[in-house]
């Protein structure tokens, strides 16, 4: 059987920046990815935002990574030539209900780290976003957009530098803890078995099935993890924004968000659906939400303007019944501690701000894994 220092399951863009930070440290890494290419779930099937880390709780892995995360990998995408934009963000109030939540924000995001909003009037929005209706907003400079598919290239390109291989096609169908590290179950045309000192479950989707799946782990460590599907669609004709626009969280109403991508082509989601399954096949008559969350704050949305263009897939712990909290709201990090076996870190519940927070969740990695060792 073959022996491996460090083995990364699942190639999307936090595995992959996790495998960079572990080959960079001098460690001996495989990365197990069961499709056939890098990124083929919810690392590509997003907004490809930068976030700022604004709506999420102090204190949370969420506000504690996103903030740093978003420096960081601004910083990374100048070094490495990667496309990224920073068109800010305005947080929108739509009446005069909605204004009260501005402050609320405000304050969440103060109490982050977030310290770079500032408020917009109705009169610069209307200068700065004609197409817009709203009666006041905050503006985040700090939020920017992306080109994720070209970050997860750069991210396995560097890890390959430092000694880190790739291999699709490598469904892991199983694992076992033992004295001498965790074995782990590998499928695919060549199948075979390999024992890791240290294993990092990065598969998204997957992640909570690899975990349960594993002889040895406590099971009641492992959640049930919920697939939240969310749509895009995306705008006929030139965008008419300039800028991200989020409208203030109202259950009462679809919430809309406007993102644009880097060729300037305006989309609005995701919304949120759950299914039972990895399932991404597109549900058109989510079109009728849609033009009635949009057109609260873009009025002159025409009939026949939103064309069906993708959907994602958020692996959420919190189900379409409950409430989230400071737990099932937040990124899980499990070890040892957590569910009983040594040398196996789970990555559970990692949806947005990952793609943001990919390489401080993996410099946090790291930071585990030393102290395991």
């Amino acid at each position: 059987m073959e022996h491996i220092d460090c083995v990364v399951i699942g190639a999307g863009v936090v595995g992959l920046a996790i495998a960079r930070e572990l080959a960079a440290s001098g460690r001996e890494v495989v990365i197990l990815e069961e499709e056939n290419a890098f990124g083929t779930h919810t690392s590509s099937r997003n907004s490809e935002v930068m976030h700022a880390g604004i709506s999420y709780p102090a204190g949370t892995w969420k506000a504690r990574l996103c903030r740093p995360g978003n420096t960081m990998l601004a910083r990374y995408c100048a070094e490495h030539g990667i496309a990224h934009q920073r068109p800010g963000k305005l947080l929108l109030a739509v009446d005069a209900e909605e204004e009260d939540k501005l402050d609320l924000y405000l304050s969440q995001a103060r109490a982050s780290g977030v310290d770079d909003l500032r408020p917009v009037s109705q009169g610069e929005l209307r200068e700065i976003e004609p197409a817009l209706t709203g009666r006041k907003a905050l503006f985040s400079p700090s939020t920017g957009i992306i080109d994720a598919h070209g970050l997860m290239l750069s991210l396995l390109g560097e890890a390959q530098q430092h000694g880190a291989a790739l291999a699709l096609c490598s469904p892991v169908m199983a694992g076992r803890a033992t004295s001498g590290g965790i074995e782990l179950e590998i499928g695919g045309a060549q199948a075979m078995r390999v024992r890791a000192s240290l294993v990092i479950n990065a598969a998204g989707l997957r992640a909570a099935d690899i975990a349960a799946s594993i002889d040895g782990i406590a099971r009641q460590a492992v959640p049930r993890v919920h697939y939240a599907v969310g749509h895009y669609f995306t705008l006929r004709g030139p965008s008419p924004f300039k800028h991200l626009v989020y409208p203030v969280a109202r259950s009462s109403w679809q919430r809309v968000h406007v993102t644009l991508d880097l060729a300037g082509q305006c989309k609005f989601g995701p919304d949120l659906q759950w299914r039972d399954q990895v399932d991404y096949r597109f549900d058109e008559t989510r079109a009728a939400d849609f033009y009635r969350g949009v057109r609260r704050y873009y009025p002159a949305l025409a009939d026949g303007d939103l064309v069906p263009g993708y959907t994602g897939i958020r692996p959420r712990l919190a189900g379409p019944d409950e409430p989230l909290t400071l737990s099932n709201g937040d990124f899980c990090f499990q070890t040892a501690r957590e569910h009983g076996v040594s040398g196996l870190i789970n990555l559970l519940g990692i949806e947005s701000p990952g793609l943001t927070s990919c390489l401080a969740i993996a410099r946090q990695v790291r930071l585990l894994a030393q102290s395991a060792d």
